[in-house]
């Protein structure tokens, strides 16, 4: 499903409009996650959503320039970044054909590469653009993963390779559609099949990022056993009432 010839050329300072990066305890990082961000996407407003980080992820991040929401509660990703988000929406639009992106805070400088998910939205061909990582880099067994590409497919009938990228183009409208975002890591599952259901449309773009990998470590397990977690719940929220087993 990834679509690999989109124009990878950078996209003009009028496409993008906001930039949501959702965050926590990314101290080390966000700070050039955010200034790749506004080099490549020059006059973009970026949004960093602080989800209670016990570090100085915050502070860090507005230092580099970025608007800081949240950072006083733990919300969950997805709450955190529908803060960011509906900053966003009051903001509205700085022009005709500008987009939103959503960027994870652990990209730092390959963050820059994330043009072509807006350059996908601001020509028409789809209301979101998700990215896939040409390469993978650490991750588990693929159940987590596996779960959330069936959840989607069960939900809305879509097939999708990067299920639970947080790497993300949108049009405010389908921006408008999919807020607030569901709780916790089953955001991304949730706007998807928000996203479909709502008659928007989904494209997969693949690009060159990289970001921190947790890998097969205690760490990485623990981390996939919350996402399970929160993508079973979103799962559950998304059934259709009134639908046996749906």
């Amino acid at each position: 499903m990834a679509d690999a010839g989109i124009d990878q050329a950078a996209v003009s300072d009028a496409d993008v409009g906001h930039v949501i990066v959702a965050a926590r305890n990314e101290a080390d990082r966000i700070a050039a996650t955010v200034e790749a961000l506004q080099e490549a996407f020059n006059g973009a407003i970026v949004i960093v959503a602080d989800d209670g980080s016990d570090d100085e992820t915050g502070g860090i991040a507005g230092r580099a320039g970025a608007i800081v929401v949240g950072g006083g509660q733990h919300l969950g990703k997805g709450g955190a970044a529908s803060l960011a988000a509906e900053r966003a929406l009051k903001d509205g639009a700085p022009r005709p054909g500008a987009v939103v992106l959503l960027a994870d805070a652990d990209l730092a400088e390959s963050a820059a590469r994330l043009a072509p998910l807006a350059r996908a939205v601001a020509q028409g061909d789809a209301d979101i653009a998700v990215a896939i990582f040409a390469s993978r880099v650490g991750g588990g067994f693929g159940l987590a993963l596996g779960f959330a590409h069936w959840a989607i497919k069960r939900r809305c009938g879509l097939d999708t390779g990067a299920p639970i990228s947080g790497q993300r183009a949108l049009s405010y409208r389908a921006l408008a559609a999919v807020t607030p975002f569901h709780s916790g890591f089953g955001m991304e599952i949730g706007m998807t099949v928000d996203a479909v259901r709502a008659g928007f449309t989904v494209k997969e773009v693949e690009l060159n990022l990289a970001h921190r990998a947790t890998g097969k470590s205690l760490r990485g397990f623990i981390h996939r056993g919350r996402q399970l977690k929160d993508f079973l719940k979103v799962f559950w929220r998304t059934r259709k009432p009134g639908l046996a087993g749906a």
